[in-house]
């Protein structure tokens, strides 16, 4: 745990102070703290200080819904998107510049965003049932997921403008370029209302790892574990898509990578995949600006590239075990 927080702090000041400008970590922290009226302090205090902001924002609440989720579902292979919250955050998100709203305040789009996250998560719940399982847990988030994509799908195909179909796209790929205090301030409420429902849901999920009737016996009440994970997971991951955009591999990655050194334990793995998260997402961020900086690299296409590479070794890491 110390050590993720050395690698988020030292990553943090490092995504203040690298960018396509050959500008001194002095002069850059010096403004950050000083004068906004300078061209330095105007991209300090705001470009650079919401970007690294965010960074931590979505990593942290993508590494921990992943952790939550695969912890309750018992399954290694769960993560965030599971439920079909960020694939309706995208849904709304695509409406939104479709409609032209996105165009008419600089927060249209993500407030869609986050409309299409609770109307998916409504739906999650009502078709999950109060009494359902894990099974239909997946299946109705299976099923949110699918119809958001064919609509999403649908939208751009039947999008008259190019330049829309184009925004849609790099839209999707997910960005934390050219975001604002606006947008975190946006996000903030709903990720740390929606982290401190996930983070107290660990003395459930190690429970639940004797199984569902063993949790039941030892007093755990499952349908509000539930209920408690399904609208926790859904504020992180729906306030992280609105302003960043469909930003994969973190919520699967982080949780495995870091599951060994916690003892497997689901409880003590989720404060310390939200860092890991975080970690990632600062470090794809930094290497989003120094590599091909001009070319206008896209989050969610780095974070693909190092999180791909890790899983396949981390599966070939478990058949070498079993073998």
């Amino acid at each position: 745990m110390a050590g993720l927080v050395v690698l988020v702090v030292g990553l943090f000041l490092a995504s203040l102070t690298v960018g396509p400008a050959s500008i001194g970590v002095g002069p850059s922290l010096q403004a950050l703290f000083g004068n906004p009226d300078t061209p330095l302090g105007l991209v300090m205090q705001e470009i650079r200080l919401p970007r690294a902001i965010l960074a931590v924002l979505v990593g942290g609440s993508l590494g921990l819904s992943g952790a939550a989720m695969q912890g309750y579902l018992r399954n290694p292979l769960a993560e965030p998107g599971l439920l079909g919250v960020s694939g309706s955050a995208a849904l709304g998100a695509v409406l939104a510049i479709q409609t032209g709203l996105a165009a008419s305040f600089p927060l249209g789009l993500p407030l869609a965003a986050l409309t299409g996250a609770v109307i998916g998560v409504v739906l999650i719940t009502l078709l999950a049932g109060a009494k359902g399982g894990s099974l239909s847990l997946i299946l109705a988030g299976i099923a949110i997921s699918a119809l958001a994509s064919a609509l999403v799908s649908l939208a751009l195909n039947l999008s008259p403008n190019p330049f829309a179909t184009s925004e849609i796209v790099f839209w999707m790929m997910g960005s934390l370029a050219d975001r604002s205090m606006e947008h975190v301030v946006l996000a903030l409420p709903f990720v740390l209302v929606g982290a401190l429902m996930l983070i107290t849901l660990g003395r459930p999920l190690d429970a639940m790892t004797l199984g569902e009737d063993a949790a039941e016996s030892l007093g755990m009440r499952l349908a509000r574990v539930r209920l408690q994970l399904i609208l926790g997971t859904a504020l992180v991951v729906g306030a992280s898509t609105a302003v960043a955009g469909t930003i994969g591999f973190v919520g699967l990655v982080v949780p495995h990578l870091l599951r060994p050194l916690v003892g497997a334990m689901p409880g003590r793995l989720l404060l310390a995949s939200a860092l890991g998260g975080a970690t990632m997402v600062l470090l794809a961020d930094i290497l989003v600006r120094v590599i091909l900086p001009q070319a206008d690299l896209k989050l969610g296409v780095v974070t693909a590239l190092i999180g791909a590479p890790l899983f396949l070794h981390l599966i070939y890491q478990t058949r070498r075990e079993l073998a």
